[in-house]
């Protein structure tokens, strides 16, 4: 048995599996937020009793929209993991960065999500909430929806720093096209407009366009050329 040529086949193999699966994974993280979508249109901006409505009308919709940025957050968790092991032979310490930033953008996206949910709680009309009037638990239901936007921004910010420091990371490495680290530093950039929620508003649909040519580029390389194993 030629020892030599099995360990060289199993280096090779390695890079390989790991690559393919953050292609995979990535894919999954637009699969999961395309999910989410349609339960956000349930929402009316300023119009409580229309937005109460819609997500009461529409509850198996919303539920399912929940359950989607869960998994979301659970997918990208296992990109940023994987990135972090492929990446770490160009700079390990920007690696490591890049993957805290991305972690705590996963936290709290996570947390806002329980915010998401709550305004159904409250639109359900619990015992305890028999206190406050119809009108009073649709407008609480549409603050709470409110307090999961800012939260989930704030979320993207952090993602912003990530996308940047893997986009520096990419045009570092030898094993990937420089084009595709120009394309995720954009990304970061079109994520970092979250900071100001009027700019995003203003620069929409532009700024999430980058955002997704620049992720959705990545993952695709990764799908179908992969890493440069040799180099």
């Amino acid at each position: 048995m030629n020892t030599a040529g099995m360990t060289e086949r199993v280096a090779e193999a390695s890079p390989r599996l790991k690559d393919r699966s953050a292609g995979v994974f990535c894919l999954l993280t637009f699969l999961t937020g395309g999910v989410a979508v349609p339960s956000f249109r349930l929402i009316v901006s300023g119009d409580a009793t229309a937005t109460a409505t819609n997500i009461l009308a529409y509850e198996a919709l919303f539920r399912l929209g929940f359950a989607a940025l869960l998994i979301n957050v659970a997918v990208y968790i296992t990109v940023t993991l994987l990135f972090c092991d492929l990446f770490k032979s160009v700079i390990r310490r920007v690696s490591w960065f890049a993957a805290v930033f991305s972690l705590v953008g996963c936290a709290i996206q996570a947390v806002s999500s329980v915010f998401f949910l709550a305004a159904l709680v409250v639109l359900r009309g619990a015992p305890y909430l028999s206190a406050f009037k119809v009108k009073q638990l649709h407008e609480l239901a549409l603050m709470l929806l409110g307090l999961y936007s800012q939260a989930y921004n704030i979320g993207f910010v952090f993602f912003g720093f990530y996308c940047l420091l893997i986009g520096y990371l990419i045009f570092r490495s030898t094993f990937l096209p420089r084009v595709i680290g120009v394309l995720m530093a954009f990304a970061g950039l079109a994520w970092l407009t979250f900071l100001s929620p009027p700019l995003a508003n203003y620069l929409s649909p532009y700024n999430l366009a980058a955002g997704v040519l620049g992720e959705g580029s990545l993952s695709l390389w990764f799908l179908v050329m992969g890493v440069n194993v040799s180099r």
